[in-house]
């Protein structure tokens, strides 16, 4: 599928369809006024049957309307002018995206980005198209012996833009659009596939092949279960000791062409391939979906994708903490006390909570980069998708303007995140008589207590926690990866790396 933006002129401009925007009562966008004046009054006409109300959702397809060069003409309900929501933009959108499901039509022109949405400049409503069309048009079918033969919606795009500077506006939205939806594919691709494929020696191939694929831009270093131990990355390579696929640590060096972040900045993601629970088993209702666990790992190696493909110029570090969470003769057991990378020991009152053993000797290993900042990202808690379900991320940070950083980055993109509190009084629940720390905090605000753990190992650096345990995929029938929340994450980033414009 091909995009362009340009300021059409709709009397002459030919395509298979035409998209125009109706609200409610039928009061007509500036496009479809121009329109209907070319089809001398059709339009108008066909809608004084009332069967067409404008109404968000509402579709009305119409064919050979008179002196209109387009084959197609396809009415939108957008609602009320002046109240759109980027939620009721993307219910528009789905709207003409069922209809093209049912149509052939190669070239498609879109008249959208007239509609007032709000908090939303021209840059973001192309940004939006983009990103909504790539991601309902993805599939994964890499392991069906039969393929459905999947038509494209279309083979071009045209978006009508009502000026010229507008069009160069477009050009950059369409570039950051599709190497973001780049990205978010090959990681949705990375999380979906089965755990038996994706161990962590497939995700070390993954990211060998990007390192040649951009290799001006991307090295890597792969450090085996040895090295873990060598190191004294002994929480580290405790969760993994009882799976024969060993643990990993896979890290991707980025530097854009003369970065302007001197220092930099880290993205750790947990990347357990399949989590069992280990000796703290887990019940069998749901196991099948804790391939996911490795989604953290496989958002950073979509952020590294995409900052290859964009060419940011910045310094990124990121970290794919790889393992597998299973039983055996060697697992490690509820009652060890493990010695972690920073000297602090941990009592193990639950070996379901491996994500944050493993991200405490991350944490850890990466002060020796000196960093300007460091996010980990990681299905870590189930506290979280019970205290925010599948809408919002848990945030955590021991840096208050890191915070609104990330809230901004979420507000822009509508990539949910909720900032949650780490006061001094959750620390004390994590304590352990025995040893240093435990890797519990009992029953009550697990997603907290999980955070102050980590916090605990990340005094040395600004630092931010994004738990996605309930927003990195959909359970159901139609069970997927999100790649949530590489759009939140990439809107910070680009925010840093394109300080010449205003996204």
């Amino acid at each position: 599928m091909n995009f362009l933006a340009k300021n059409c002129n709709l009397k002459i401009e030919k395509s298979d369809c035409i998209i125009l925007a109706i609200f409610e009562t039928n009061d007509f966008s500036e496009s479809a006024k121009e329109l209907d004046i070319v089809s001398k009054g059709y339009l108008s006409k066909i809608l004084n049957y009332k069967d067409f109300n404008g109404n968000i959702g509402e579709s009305l397809l119409l064919y050979n309307v008179p002196y209109v060069s387009c084959r197609r003409v396809l009415l939108i309900g957008c609602g009320k002018r002046l109240y759109l929501s980027t939620y009721d933009y993307k219910k528009i959108l789905q709207s003409f995206i069922i209809v093209l499901k049912k149509i052939t039509a190669k070239i498609v022109l879109i008249c959208l980005t007239e509609l007032f949405v709000y908090e939303q400049d021209i840059y973001w409503k192309i940004r939006i198209i983009i990103e909504h069309i790539t991601s309902v048009n993805y599939f994964f079918d890499e392991f069906k012996s039969y393929k459905k033969n999947r038509p494209e919606l279309f083979k071009e795009l045209i978006i009508n833009v009502s000026t010229e500077i507008d069009s160069k506006i477009g050009v950059m939205a369409i570039k950051h659009a599709l190497a973001i939806s780049l990205g978010i594919k090959a990681a949705k691709n990375l999380a979906n596939t089965p755990p038996n494929v994706c161990t962590p020696s497939y995700l070390a191939n993954q990211v060998i092949n990007l390192s040649k694929q951009y290799s001006k831009w991307i090295s890597h270093e792969v450090i085996n279960y040895e090295k873990i131990i060598k190191l004294g990355m002994f929480a580290y390579a405790a969760v993994g000791q009882g799976s024969s696929n060993k643990p990993l640590m896979i890290n991707i060096n980025y530097k854009g062409k003369n970065p302007i972040n001197s220092k930099p900045i880290i993205l750790i993601g947990k990347g357990v391939t399949f989590d069992s629970g280990g000796i703290s088993i887990k019940p069998s209702s749901g196991l099948h979906e804790m391939k996911y666990d490795m989604s953290g790992a496989s958002v950073v190696y979509g952020i590294m994708l995409i900052l290859a493909e964009l060419q940011l110029p910045l310094r990124v570090i990121g970290v794919l903490a790889t393992g597998e969470n299973m039983l055996g003769d060697s697992s490690f057991r509820p009652g060890d006390i493990i010695k972690t990378m920073s000297g602090k020991t941990v009592e193990i009152l639950d070996t379901d909570a491996e994500g944050r053993l493993i991200l405490c000797d991350v944490l850890t290993f990466v002060e020796k980069f000196s960093p300007e900042l460091v996010i980990d990202i990681a299905t870590l808690t189930g506290a979280c998708v019970i205290a925010l379900g599948n809408i919002a991320s848990g945030l955590l940070s021991n840096d208050q303007l890191l915070i609104q950083e990330l809230l901004e980055a979420s507000e822009i993109t509508n990539d949910k995140v909720w900032n949650l509190p780490m006061f001094t009084e959750y620390f004390k629940k994590i304590k352990s008589n025995i040893a240093d720390i435990s890797n519990i905090g009992g029953n009550s605000a697990g997603a907290i207590t999980a955070a102050c753990f980590l916090s605990k190992f990340a005094k040395k650096y600004r630092w931010a926690h994004l738990d996605i345990a309930g927003t990195a995929w959909t359970s159901g029938k139609k069970m997927s990866s999100t790649g949530r929340p590489i759009l939140l994450l990439m809107q910070f980033l680009m925010r840093r790396g394109l300080t010449n414009t205003n996204i």
